[in-house]
């Protein structure tokens, strides 16, 4: 049941809390009383008065129908209730009422406040595009648009959030993302129920398909060029409005470790670079636990030499090895984390500087030994050559109870530690797809996707692990041939 007028604008009042910056503009067209409301803070005065008020008044017969045909604004809704008129009062629209018509008008007229264009700061690349995501929507869907052409590209709108309505964007390629992936991620969205969500990082956890694993499950970027590769791969993409990063699903614990920097370089140079992320990853894992394991169980596979050098470094060093070695994680640790909380200058110095310094008065105080200094730094440097921020705080994690299990079984307890992680990341799945994708299950075709980068040519085919509908990129018979114009 429709309310009168002046009780349509006290009942949009009072869905909007009676705000102070509430206003109403109420107008006298040709014998018809119009009432514009809005909130003043939000919207754009100028495109008020020049295309909402000015336009009223130079209208002849006014209905609401007239004004959604021509009014000079590009966004224009008809609410059927006041609740549908105060959701769009509150993101920034006007709303309209003309004295005798039951529907009303909202349009669009929001001073958009948002960040210019920057560099990106999670993700550092030295060759291609530098350009990063903001936190508005809008833009972020036109710079997507500007990395991809392709008519098929779908973006379709969804809101999540029962009181703090926050819109979502699902982007795809039509006819190369799976299907049923696509009706999942729709599924799990819908299946929200939830007050708010603050940002992506939060909703990515809401999507996760295990809650309590220590491993991201979704890939997140804020690259506009990172998100057309995937979404050309068969993958989808998550928007939130008021985030700079971007969902990426499904994911392998191989996309992780990938960047954008492996298409624009050399095929050879990619693929030393993946060995070398791989390789830090591994030593950033297992090489203080090793230490702890050697030296506390199995000193006799240390060459003499080495092990006097050890020893003379340890001599002076009260705690056993698992304690040396705890306390040097936490330290770097926290120097990690300060250095993070700081102001970006200060950060640099506080690294830097703090490092060294407790380093070595740590040494000289007889706190730890040299050798392990040395082991715990390529630690911290092996954790840090993930592209990934997510995955990089994982792997420093999981050094810890790996530490342990070397104090207390040695050796055997580095290859325990190493068969439940496997076995766990064997089970975890990303959007229901095997998260150890191409090696389990084996797809051989896929390899080079995953861990190394071969020329060009053999990328003919999409990697089947997304299941894209249409997996063929370019005929690799074509794209073999080599003619000069002089042939």
């Amino acid at each position: 049941m429709w309310f009168t007028e002046k009780n349509r604008v006290d009942d949009v009042a009072k869905r909007l809390a009676h705000s102070p910056d509430f206003k109403c503009r109420r107008i006298q067209c040709k014998g018809k009383m119009v009432d514009v409301l809005f909130l003043s803070n939000l919207i754009n005065h100028n495109y008020l008065q020049q295309n909402v008020l000015a336009f009223i008044h130079e209208q002849e017969n006014v209905s609401i129908e007239q004004l959604a045909r021509c009014l000079p604004i590009g966004a224009v809704h008809i609410c059927e209730t006041t609740d549908d008129m105060a959701t769009y009062i509150r993101d920034g629209w006007a709303g309209i009422y003309i004295e005798k018509e039951k529907s009303g008008l909202a349009v669009k007229i929001a001073e958009n406040i948002e960040r210019s264009l920057e560099k990106a700061e999670t993700e550092s690349l030295v060759l291609g595009p530098k350009i990063s995501f903001t936190e508005s929507i809008d833009t972020n869907i036109r710079i997507l648009r500007q990395n991809i052409t392709d008519q098929k590209l779908v973006t379709e709108k969804m809101t999540i959030g029962e009181r703090n309505k926050l819109e979502v964007r699902v982007v795809y390629i039509e006819d190369i993302a799976d299907e049923e992936n696509v009706q999942t991620v729709k599924q799990r969205l819908s299946e929200l129920h939830i007050d708010e969500v603050t940002d992506s990082s939060v909703l990515a956890q809401l999507l996760d398909d295990h809650t309590y694993t220590i491993f991201p499950q979704y890939l997140l970027t804020e690259l506009p060029d990172r998100l057309a590769y995937n979404l050309m791969n068969g993958r989808i993409g998550i928007f939130v409005d008021r985030s700079p990063t971007v969902i990426i699903c499904p994911t392998t614990f191989f996309s992780f470790f990938e960047t954008t920097e492996d298409i624009y370089l050399r095929w050879t140079m990619s693929t030393v670079l993946r060995a070398i992320r791989m390789l830090g990853i591994f030593f950033s894992i297992f090489l203080s636990p090793l230490y702890v394991a050697v030296i506390t169980y199995h000193p006799e596979v240390l060459p003499s030499a080495l092990l006097l050098t050890i020893g003379q470094s340890r001599s002076r060093v009260p705690f056993p090895p698992v304690i040396e070695a705890l306390l040097l994680e936490f330290m770097i640790e926290l120097l990690r984390e300060a250095g993070a909380r700081l102001p970006t200058k200060v950060g640099q110095t506080m690294g830097i500087v703090g490092g060294i310094v407790l380093g070595q008065a740590a040494v000289a105080a007889g706190f730890t030994s040299n050798v392990l200094i040395i082991i715990v730094a390529l630690s911290a440097l092996g954790s840090f050559t993930s592209p990934s921020y997510e995955m990089g705080a994982t792997i420093r994690i999981l050094r810890f109870p790996i530490i342990v299990l070397a104090a207390f079984l040695g050796l055997v307890g580095i290859f325990v530690g190493f068969g439940f992680l496997l076995t766990h990341l064997l089970k975890l799945t990303s959007l229901g797809r095997p998260y150890l994708s191409p090696v389990y299950p084996f797809r051989l075709a896929d390899i080079k996707y995953a861990l190394v980068r071969l020329p060009i040519k053999f990328y003919s085919q999409r990697p089947k692990t997304n299941r894209p509908q249409n997996s063929r990129r370019f005929s690799w018979r074509e794209a073999a041939k080599r003619k000069d114009l002089d042939e």
